[in-house]
């Protein structure tokens, strides 16, 4: 069928053909939020949550790696964290500056220490884009990468720098053992 034939027609009322005859947006729509909220009533509210934050600061050093001319830079990552966060991190970054205020980077890196008191590893996985001098950043926890006392750790890291500072804001949540 061409364009042409649905001109004028409700969107929500064009069919497809399914196991049992006609199917139109509307009934598959429907069927569909039936079967959500079943899912929903079989497995009962979902348990709250609770978000903390982490804050502090953190001293860096990067170090850069292989030839001075290649195409992608690649730099080792030490960190020592300070604050609810307080511990060491090593790690690796890739990073390509395409003009003088845009370039991207993507990292990963291990940290350890005591997390407001609570003692493990976890990782950490970066991703950054600088477009012509606006950046843009996430930072996040490498999922089921926790270990001992931080077993179940997920959350999102935020990195400020003022005055030459590096400062961190790390929203996390542990989960449950099971």
């Amino acid at each position: 069928m061409g364009e042409a034939e649905f001109e004028g027609a409700d969107p929500a009322d064009s069919q497809a053909l399914g196991d049992n005859g006609p199917v139109t947006r509307r009934s598959a729509g429907a069927g569909l939020l039936a079967g959500l909220g079943f899912l929903v009533a079989a497995r009962g509210q979902p348990k709250a949550k609770m978000t903390k934050q982490a804050s502090g600061t953190f001293d860096v050093k990067l170090t850069p790696q292989g030839a001075a001319d290649a195409v992608v830079g690649r730099m080792s990552i030490a960190k020592t964290f300070h604050g609810t966060l307080d511990g060491t991190s090593v790690g690796e970054m890739l990073a390509f500056m395409a003009a003088e205020k845009s370039a991207g980077y993507v990292a990963m890196e291990k940290v350890s220490g005591t997390l407001d008191g609570l003692k493990g590893t976890f990782t950490l996985q970066h991703s950054g884009t600088m477009t012509r001098g606006a950046g843009t950043l996430s930072v996040t926890v490498v999922p089921d990468s926790g270990t001992d006392e931080l077993l179940g750790l997920s959350g999102k890291m935020g990195i400020e720098i003022t005055g030459g500072k590096h400062f961190y804001t790390f929203d996390y949540e542990i989960a449950a053992s099971k």
